[in-house]
């Protein structure tokens, strides 16, 4: 057995030496390139999408006026609508680096400045989705999978379909008509001023965002925790007597910490998805209904300027928990990796001991 003052005179590296070794710069500079990539080849097919849709925005620049071929033709030139698509796009991406989204057709405002003041309020939307799903579906989940085939698991499963099979809109709809129309105590719509206020308007929206997702986050969670009870590390540690309570938290809980991190990177992107209808059923000025709104008068700039800020959110999350990965798991960790045709692995003095 490892004679415990060689574990005394050898401690664990520091903290930044296990980060590196977790997260090597050559496995982390591979995914920021992934990501960029990803990120470039979605805003040009957002860009060719849009141009290809059926409408002119010069007519629609032209408001009320006279569409009159004189007036078409100044239009697309002051707004580089007779150029090449890919110089427009181009121009475009050119732009967006330096923080020049371009202008609203529909309004005549910066891009920028009208996501600007629309992100705060659908960043905290998510935030309240994402707790409500967070609140009730990892508990439910490690529940369920500790209760497996009883009729608790039975009820959280049914619960979570439940609410997985209730569009966003009707469900909505429906608290509002309990909570504002019968019981009176929550707003029904709107963003309401700031503080207190703004918590209560973000109730009844961040509980219909949520509860759309918590079923994602059960089954996760379940089945990660019944795959964790099987394991042999957890059977022969109850049957050399280690506590119940003990097993569960350092060696049932820290097994589920991947397969979760997972269903919540992928909560994070349906949420972000999901605002539009959310945002349009309680009436919330968010990036979801500037969204609607953009796309209904064909204003190109923000539509693609609000897709892609959509899709770098979301390819952020996918990366975080990327990253999270290997710092949860050792097995995980680029530097690990078992080379074809090896063998196993010698395992630690600790273990062979």
């Amino acid at each position: 057995m490892t004679d415990r003052s060689d574990l005394l005179a050898h401690p664990p590296p520091p903290w930044p030496t296990r980060l590196r070794t977790a997260l090597p710069v050559r496995y982390v500079t591979r995914r920021l390139a992934g990501t960029a990539g990803l990120l470039l080849v979605l805003s040009l097919a957002v860009f060719a999408l849009l141009r290809l849709a059926p409408g002119d925005p010069a007519r629609t620049l032209l408001g009320t006026r006279s569409a009159t071929p004189d007036a078409l033709a100044s239009v697309r030139a002051a707004h580089h609508l007779d150029e090449p698509l890919i110089t427009q796009y181009a121009r475009w991406l050119t732009g967006a680096f330096t923080g020049d989204l371009g202008t609203s057709i529909r309004t005549g405002e910066s891009v920028a400045a009208a996501l600007g003041d629309r992100l705060a309020l659908t960043a905290q939307l998510v935030l309240a989705g994402f707790a409500v799903a967070l609140l009730l579906g990892l508990p439910l989940g490690l529940l369920a999978g500790l209760r497996a085939r009883r009729p608790v698991d039975r009820a959280a499963q049914s619960l979570g379909v439940l609410a997985l099979s209730t569009p966003p809109f009707a469900g909505g709809l429906l608290l509002i008509y309990v909570f504002s129309l019968m019981l009176g105590r929550l707003p029904a719509y709107g963003p309401g001023t700031s503080g207190t206020d703004r918590l209560l308007h973000l109730l009844l929206p961040g509980v219909t965002l949520g509860l759309a997702v918590t079923a994602v986050l059960i089954k996760l969670a379940r089945a990660a925790v019944i795959r964790e009870l099987a394991r042999e590390h957890v059977t022969f540690a109850l049957a050399r007597g280690v506590p119940a309570r003990t097993v569960l938290v350092r060696y049932v809980l820290r097994g589920t910490v991947v397969p979760v991190t997972t269903g919540i990177g992928l909560v994070l992107a349906y949420l972000l998805a999901g605002t539009v209808l959310v945002e349009q059923v309680f009436a919330l000025p968010g990036l979801g209904q500037l969204l609607v709104q953009s796309v209904t008068f064909k204003d190109v700039p923000v539509v693609q300027a609000e897709a892609l800020l959509i899709a770098a959110l979301i390819c952020l999350a996918n990366l975080v928990t990327d990253l999270t990965h290997p710092l949860a798991d050792p097995r995980l960790r680029a530097g690990h990796r078992r080379r074809p045709g090896a063998g196993t692995p010698a395992q630690p003095a600790e273990v062979q001991a």
